[in-house]
């Protein structure tokens, strides 16, 4: 930042949705502060390098932040806008998370070529999606599916879905929504077939630690129910040490003042899914990130173990 915080750069990712989400940050900022000019700075990630592999194949985690924070470190940039699902659990040296952003829909949907529904799609119809997790749990409820991977923004994936010939591809809601492609949803996918990524649908802004100024700047744009929600999430996922590489869905819901905490592990080939619940009532930051670990331990407990025994030999295999 110069001259007393004139100059306010924000990074993100270049793809469509990740500058959007941005715009939309920088908006919120530019209508509190007008004295504050914000610049846009566009980064690309490992993430974004190797469209043609799948996620799991390029490494494991902070594939589409690393660089986003490097840049942070350096004082390139101010601030950096995430998907929260793409910040892995543990921030590098001097970063910190700011503020995290009143959450969108946290579903994945179905974008189906023919307008079907999931029930309605043909024995071994062919889903696009790059997610393990997606794979593992719509494997589960539907063993006759057969999936490709599919990535790039949300546009380049529907575009593949109709060049391909898939018959549907499953993306997340907030993704579309942003993008105001919401009317392509053919179905919004319950949470109780498949369990959304952690902190799917949520914004979070990381700073460089200590930087009380941008954090005090950011302090408006910071939702207590979202970032309470998403910690128990994170803490789930940091207690079983899952990336990219492992099924791994979370869900925090807030019911009146309980929040409750939904979540997944899986084998690969989604032949074992083993899905918890816990709750907490008008929990702090610490209560929440204590229920993700309470649930992540039931799991383990209940054969999650063996199942992340299982996927470490079967990476340990094709490496």
């Amino acid at each position: 930042m110069q001259g007393g915080l004139r100059i306010l750069r924000v990074g993100t990712r270049s793809s469509d949705l990740a500058v959007r989400q941005s715009e939309e940050v920088i908006a919120r900022l530019r209508e509190m502060y007008p004295e504050i000019k914000f610049q846009l700075v566009m980064i690309k990630t490992t993430g974004d390098k190797y469209l043609e592999l799948p996620l799991n194949k390029i490494g494991d985690k902070g594939l589409f932040t690393k660089e986003l924070e490097i840049a942070l470190q350096q004082e390139a940039i101010d601030i950096a806008v995430h998907s929260l699902k793409d910040l892995p659990t543990e921030l590098p040296a001097g970063c910190a998370l700011g503020a995290v952003c009143r959450r969108e829909r946290t579903e994945d949907v179905l974008v189906s070529s023919k307008g079907l529904k999931l029930n309605e799609l043909p024995a071994g119809a062919q889903i696009g999606t790059s997610s393990l997790r997606r794979q593992a749990q719509l494997k589960n409820f539907r063993p006759d599916l057969n999936f490709k991977v599919l990535r790039g923004n949300v546009p380049t994936r529907l575009r593949k879905m109709e060049e391909e010939g898939l018959d549907a591809v499953i993306v997340a809601a907030a993704g579309l929504r942003r993008l105001g492609m919401e009317n392509r949803i053919t179905e919004y996918i319950s949470s109780d077939i498949c369990l959304p990524a952690v902190g799917q649908g949520a914004l979070g802004i990381e700073v460089r630690e200590g930087d009380e100024e941008t954090i005090s700047l950011l302090r408006p744009l910071h939702d207590e129910e979202t970032a309470l929600a998403v910690a128990a999430e994170r803490s789930f996922l940091r207690a079983l040490g899952g990336g990219c590489q492992v099924p791994i869905g979370a869900l925090g819901l807030f019911e009146g003042e309980r929040l409750v905490l939904k979540g997944m592990i899986a084998a690969l080939g989604g032949e074992e899914v083993l899905r918890g619940e816990r709750f907490g009532d008008k929990p702090t930051l610490e209560k929440a990130m204590q229920l993700g670990a309470e649930l992540a331990e039931e799991l383990l407990e209940q054969g999650g173990r063996s199942i992340l025994k299982q996927i470490e030999l079967s990476a340990t295999k094709v490496n």
